[in-house]
C-alpha cells in the first residue's frame, strides 16, 4: 500500500479498520509521510536521507476504560490485531476520569497546505537547492553548515460517530550557519513554506554571509536595558512562549501568567500593548494549517489577543465541558500583524540601540511572570544613528515576552519564520522593543 493515500483510500482504509471494533467507542488515526533532506557541514555535503513511514494508532473505549495501540502494518490481518490489542487494553485499564466520547461529524474549512511542487522534490532538487548556497559561501571563503528537508504526509482520522476528516500537507525547511575562517564571525538564517518555488537559498545564505562577515571583532559593551531590534527569528522562540501558554486550564488553576486571585483568570482584559493582534487562521494564504485539530474538532479562525486584549484560551473537550464554555483547540500556527516597515527601516529609526539576529537556549525562569532566560548568537550589532555601527559580544537576557510587548515601541512586516526551538513556523514582523534586559556578556560567537 502506497505511504501517501488519497482521501478516498484514506477514508475506505479507516472503514476497514472500523469494521473489527467491538468497542462501544474506537478512534482510528492515520498518518503517512515522506521526508528527504541534505545535510551539509564544512562547506561539504555530510548526509543525504530520507524517512518513509506510515502508522496507525486505534483507541478503543468501554465505557471510561480506554485503550490505544499502533501499527505500521498495513495487511489485513494487522489491522484486526491492532483493534483487539487496543480494546484488550482498554478492559485492563482504570476509568478515565477525564474522558469524553469522540465527536459526531463536523464541517471543515478548506485549507491548501498541500503543494504539489513541494511533493515532487526530489535529491536532485535538494541537491541544487544547496549547491546555489554552497557556491556563495566558498566564494567568500566562509564556512557553512546547513540542513535542508521537505515534506509530504497526510493525516485523517475516523470514529464510529461518523467524523471522517482527511488533510494532505506538504513543507520545506532550510536552516544554514555561516562562520568566518578565523571562527570570530558567525550569520544564520532559516527559512519555511509549504510551497518550495518560494524557497531561495541564494538569497537566504547571502544574509547570513553578510551577518557572519560583520560579526567579525565583536566589542564588549555593558549588560543593561537597551531599545532592541529582534529579527522575526529571534522574536519568535519568545512569543511562542507565550503563545504555547493561552491554556485555560493552567490559568483557571493557578498556574499561568493569565492567572488571578481567588480563581480568576485575564481573560478579557488587556494585557500588552493595544497594537499587538494576534491570531490563527488555518486558510492564511502564507501559514495555511490543518483545518482539524488531533481529537477532531474544527479549527476555526481566531482572535488570541486583540488590541492587547486577552479574547480566547484554549479549552480541551474535558474542560470546556466542566467550565460551561466551547471547547477551543490549540492551532497549528500563529499569526503576528505588524506594520509595513522592514527591518531596515525600523534600523534607520533607531538612534540607539543593539540589533539581535537570533535568541536560543531558551528556559523559563518564573512561568507565572513567562519570565525566561537565553542568549543571542550569530551576529548582534549595535545601532547608532540609524545605521549599524559595530558588532557586539553577545549577551544573555532576561525578557518576558508580556513585558516586551508592553514595551513595543515599533512594529515591522509580518513573514513566515521558523523557531530555531521548536522549528514550529510562524507569521512574524520584525520587532523594536524598549529597555529589554540583557543581565551579562557571553563569549559564544
Amino acid at each position: 500500500m502506497a505511504t501517501i493515500l488519497s482521501k478516498v483510500e484514506a477514508e475506505s482504509l479507516c472503514k476497514k479498520i472500523l469494521s473489527y471494533s467491538k468497542a462501544e467507542t474506537c478512534e482510528i488515526n492515520i498518518l503517512g509521510e515522506e521526508r528527504g533532506n541534505l545535510r551539509y557541514a564544512r562547506n561539504t555535503v555530510s548526509t543525504s536521507g530520507s524517512l518513509v513511514n506510515k502508522n496507525i494508532a486505534v483507541q478503543s473505549s468501554f465505557g471510561k476504560r480506554v485503550g490505544t495501540a499502533t501499527i505500521d502494518e498495513f495487511d489485513e490481518a494487522s489491522l484486526e490485531k491492532v483493534v483487539r490489542r487496543s480494546e484488550e487494553l482498554a478492559r485492563l485499564s482504570p476509568e478515565s476520569p477525564e474522558f469524553v466520547p469522540p465527536l459526531t461529524p463536523q464541517e471543515y474549512l478548506e485549507s491548501r497546505g498541500f503543494v504539489e511542487a513541494t511533493a515532487n522534490a526530489s535529491p536532485a532538487t535538494r541537491a541544487e537547492a544547496v549547491a546555489q548556497s554552497l557556491e556563495l559561501v566558498r566564494a567568500q571563503n566562509l564556512t557553512a553548515a546547513g540542513y535542508l528537508e521537505n515534506y509530504k504526509g497526510y493525516t485523517a482520522l475516523m470514529n464510529s460517530k461518523g467524523l471522517f476528516a482527511y488533510y494532505p500537507s506538504t513543507n520545506v525547511d532550510f536552516s544554514l550557519t555561516v562562520r568566518t575562517a578565523d571562527g570570530k564571525g558567525s550569520g544564520y538564517a532559516t527559512k519555511g513554506y509549504n510551497d518550495i518555488q518560494k524557497l531561495d537559498t541564494a538569497a537566504a545564505s547571502r544574509v547570513a554571509i553578510q551577518k557572519a562577515q560583520g560579526s567579525v571583532n565583536a566589542k564588549a559593551i555593558e549588560p543593561g536595558k537597551y531599545t532592541v531590534i529582534l529579527e522575526p527569528t529571534a522574536a519568535a522562540v519568545l512569543l511562542e512562549n507565550l503563545f504555547f501558554n493561552l491554556d485555560a486550564r493552567s490559568a483557571d488553576e493557578g498556574r499561568s501568567f493569565l492567572s488571578k486571585p481567588g480563581g480568576k483568570t485575564k481573560l478579557g482584559e488587556k494585557l500588552v500593548d493595544e497594537r499587538i493582534h494576534i491570531y490563527s487562521d488555518p486558510q492564511h494564504p502564507e501559514l495555511p494549517t490543518s483545518p482539524w485539530a488531533g481529537d477532531g474538532r474544527k479549527q476555526e479562525k481566531i482572535n488570541w489577543i486583540e488590541k492587547g486584549v486577552i479574547k480566547n484560551l484554549t479549552y480541551s473537550r474535558y474542560w470546556a465541558e466542566k467550565q460551561g464554555v466551547k471547547a477551543v483547540p490549540p492551532p497549528k500556527g500563529f499569526i503576528m500583524e505588524g506594520g509595513n516597515a522592514s527591518l531596515e527601516d525600523l534600523i534607520k529609526g533607531t538612534d540607539k540601540g543593539i540589533l539581535v539576529t537570533r535568541l536560543w537556549y531558551i528556559r523559563t525562569v518564573d512561568p507565572q511572570t513567562l519570565l525566561l532566560t537565553g542568549l543571542t548568537r550569530d551576529g548582534t550589532f549595535y545601532i547608532e544613528n540609524g545605521k549599524i555601527a559595530f558588532p557586539v559580544k553577545n549577551f544573555r537576557f532576561n525578557e518576558s515576552p508580556v513585558i516586551m510587548l508592553n514595551n513595543l515601541e515599533a512594529m515591522g512586516k509580518p513573514e513566515r519564520t521558523v523557531s530555531g526551538e521548536s522549528f514550529q513556523n510562524y507569521m512574524i514582523p520584525p520587532l523594536k522593543i524598549r529597555d529589554f534586559t540583557f543581565t551579562s556578556l557571553s563569549d559564544a560567537v
